[in-house]
């Protein structure tokens, strides 16, 4: 198939087709006598394997490593497994630290309930600040 069908059936456009080919991620297929490229099936399964390891998070090197060992054994799998925890315990750590900014910009709304004249705005005040990091 020509990666217009290619990035149809796998819902990417050409230009991601040919990062993936320049990452080593999708192969370079051969060309038809005409200069076209003639993607095999398999292609589609690959390009919708990568956008949903992106969709989970996984960067494009990961997802090179997880193409790797997919058709592979029990090590294979051990080997997904631990991206997958490690990929878990940054999920964490960044909805900590969403959790902490959320708390901080809580505490700055909190304070515009206050009249008027009693109040500064800590939240512009924090941004002025190196002290104000969550």
């Amino acid at each position: 198939m020509r990666s217009s069908e290619l990035a149809a059936r796998s819902g990417v456009n050409v230009q991601t087709l040919r990062y993936y080919e320049r990452r080593g991620l999708l192969s370079q297929p051969p060309r038809s006598s005409s200069g076209y490229r003639a993607y095999p099936d398999e292609a589609v399964e690959v390009v919708r394997f990568v956008k949903r390891a992106q969709e989970h998070g996984f960067s494009l090197d990961e997802i090179d490593e997880l193409l790797h060992l997919e058709g592979g054994g029990p090590d294979d799998c051990d080997t997904a497994r631990q991206l997958a925890q490690t990929k878990i315990a940054e999920f964490e750590e960044r909805i900590r630290d969403l959790q902490r900014m959320q708390a901080s910009l809580s505490e700055f709304v909190s304070t515009c309930a206050l009249p008027r004249a009693d109040r500064r705005c800590p939240m512009l005040q924090t941004f002025h600040t190196d002290e104000g990091t969550p």
